[in-house]
């Protein structure tokens, strides 16, 4: 196999949950391939730089191998190779955002039989 779309290869490698996914990130610009703007049909090689930015992260890659067939994790894994720098990248904004507080989001809409129960005794009416 030498030739592979650049959407399929990314769902093969399991950077997408989806073919459909894939080919919106490249649509978008979220892919780039040798430094420029990777389309969904182009053809990917091995010794391909990807820069791939999805929601796990920026991950910067080298392609090792070709697949059309999403087969286990463990298997997609040995398609490509992440560099150092990237990998560090990414743990280290995993860690700032751990340490960062997380709000839960304000409710929309009227408070509930509990919240007013609250609001109540919060103001004193009781």
């Amino acid at each position: 196999m030498t030739r592979v779309r650049m959407d399929k290869w990314l769902w093969a490698a399991r950077f997408f949950k989806t073919r459909s996914l894939a080919a919106k990130a490249c649509d978008l610009g979220r892919i780039e391939a040798n430094g420029q703007p990777a389309k969904p049909a182009r053809e990917v090689h091995p010794g391909d730089l990807l820069q791939v930015k999805n929601d796990g992260g920026d991950f910067q890659l080298e392609v090792l191998a070709l697949s059309e067939i999403r087969g286990p994790a463990a298997v997609a894994q040995t398609l490509y190779r992440e560099t150092e720098a990237s990998r560090e990248l990414r743990l280290k904004l995993a860690e700032e955002r751990k340490g960062m507080p997380h709000f839960e989001a304000l409710r929309e809409g009227k408070p509930s039989k509990r919240d007013r129960r609250e609001i109540d005794r919060l103001r004193g009416r009781v």
